[in-house]
């Protein structure tokens, strides 16, 4: 991988770790105050209303994959008409996605929300108030997509920081604008929400218009494009909807047998994961234009590569977060909220093992997309996550505790780790005896040794801020030095160093 490469993704990643430490700090401080102003009931009503309408994402999720994958395929052939001909028309399939969603929200999905969610009578108003806000920020959130997509490909990160810095501080306006009125709480939550998304379209979509060519085309239609697109759109639309029935379904099945504060608990467990995976996903961002441009210009051996650097990297970003919070979760839980749900600390510390565990093959469904041939990818690692739904349904009615959806969870995003290499290795050659030995094996000793002191510090010291701030300096050290020393080759140290002493040396000029 060239120098001018990795430095770029070096830079991304750096701005888009500033964009992410404002936005959880802000996000987490967002949802003590939310959950305190609504209360645990309203709070579950919001996320399980909401969450019906976030099912119909898998329509823009999977366009979005594809989107992506096109246009940083036509910039790494260096083929800028063919990349306005691309954007034009993913930009009319997004109309027509949102178009769709409309119909389905307002028609399968409010009867959903009418007949068979469990909302206490007092609150059904408020809920289809929220239901009606939900769709308005989802259609604006479709229409986002492709500029955001466009941001990605051009590898522009500070642009895509920037606006999500305005997008998270009106959100906080909206924790401070929520105790002035006299109106419904949660009613007036939904509304302020759906603004705040219409404001970050119509900045995104300006923004865009005035930097990148190809977002200024006018609207047409390719037919044979148009074929291209939607034959690999409809296999990620199998797999994105998976991610939503694996994710986002299990609030209903925990609706139907369980009370609202369950909802709100895995709210909490859902919002703690994704700040602290998103660390995760911000690298993977930031390196997945590089492993398609790389996979576009037939250099498939910097590709592996960077595959390789790129599982081991979002692991270790995951993992630095997750070891500590995992071990003082109740005391993390305990002074964010005070008083959190029940289960709102078990489930957030299965969440995030779940996730760390997911963080690991990031790299290896970006190298899988830029194949183009998702066809076995999607409906063999789909059914293997689609999974979730059905056990987590089935082990609810036999009357097992909530915990145990989690527990499915876990279960089931190990098996499709597994299954994910050796479908890449059909695709791409893939050598699995290489996987192992440079990621799995080197990652696990580093794993191994950094439990040890933290582990020691959380038996043997007293619960409380102390042990807290032990744990957490001992985690990032020894998750640290563990995988510099064991997790990184013999190059990628070299490579580290390298960059280290130019950063300092250009800091101190």
């Amino acid at each position: 991988m060239s120098a001018s490469n990795t430095k770029r993704i070096a830079k991304n990643t750096l701005m888009l770790y500033f964009r992410q430490i404002l936005i959880m700090g802000v996000s987490l401080y967002t949802v003590r105050v939310v959950l305190n102003t609504l209360g645990a009931v309203d709070y579950g009503i919001y996320n399980v209303v909401a969450g019906v309408v976030t099912m119909f994402s898998f329509l823009s999720g999977a366009m979005a994959t594809a989107s992506q994958r096109y246009f940083s395929f036509d910039l790494g052939k260096k083929d800028y008409e063919q990349l306005k001909k691309t954007f034009s028309v993913s930009f009319t399939i997004y109309v027509l996605i949102a178009l769709v969603v409309v119909l389905l929200a307002e028609t399968v999905g409010l009867w959903f929300v009418y007949n068979k969610l469990v909302i206490p009578p007092e609150r059904v108003q408020a809920a289809r108030w929220i239901y009606q806000a939900s769709i308005v920020s989802f259609v604006f959130t479709i229409l986002t997509t492709p500029y955001m997509a466009s941001i990605i490909a051009h590898e522009d990160m500070s642009i895509y920081a920037y606006v999500s810095i305005v997008e998270v501080i009106l959100k906080l306006g909206i924790v401070f604008l929520l105790p002035l009125f006299s109106l419904d709480k949660l009613m007036l939550y939904g509304l302020l929400m759906a603004v705040v998304v219409i404001i970050n379209t119509t900045v995104y979509r300006t923004i865009c218009r005035r930097k990148y060519e190809e977002c200024r085309a006018k609207l047409q239609w390719d037919k044979v494009l148009f074929k291209e697109l939607l034959s690999y759109t409809s296999w990620n639309m199998f797999g994105a909807s998976v991610g939503v029935f694996k994710f986002q379904a299990v609030n209903i099945v925990l609706n139907q047998f369980f009370n609202p504060v369950v909802i709100a608990a895995r709210g909490i467990a859902s919002q703690v994961n994704a700040a602290v995976s998103s660390f995760a996903q911000n690298f993977s961002t930031a390196v997945r234009p590089q492993i398609i441009k790389n996979y576009a210009a037939g250099k498939k051996e910097e590709m592996y590569e960077l595959v390789y650097r790129s599982c081991k990297g979002t692991f270790f970003l995951m993992y630095i977060f997750t070891l500590p919070l995992c071990l003082e979760m109740p005391f993390v839980l305990k002074l964010w909220l005070k008083n959190p749900p029940e289960y709102a600390i078990l489930f957030t510390q299965l969440a995030l093992i779940d996730v760390l565990i997911d963080s690991i093959n990031y790299p290896l469904m970006t190298a899988a997309q830029a194949t183009g041939k998702i066809k076995l990818y999607q409906s063999v690692v789909g059914g293997v996550l689609l999974l979730n739904f059905p056990l987590a349904f089935l082990f609810c009615s036999l009357g097992f505790p909530p915990v145990i959806v989690f527990y499915i969870s876990i279960g089931i995003t190990l098996t499709a780790g597994i299954v994910r290499i050796y479908i890449l290795k059909r695709l791409l050659g893939f050598s699995i005896s290489n996987f192992i030995s440079k990621v799995y094996f080197p990652l696990l000793l580093s794993v191994i040794f950094s439990l040890i002191l933290p582990f020691l510090l959380y038996f043997f010291i007293n619960y409380g801020i102390t042990r807290f701030f032990l744990i957490s300096i001992s985690s990032l050290l020894c998750s640290g030095f563990g995988f510099y020393s064991l997790s990184l080759s013999k190059k990628e140290r070299k490579w580290f160093n390298s960059m280290l002493i130019s950063r300092i040396r250009k800091n101190n000029a």
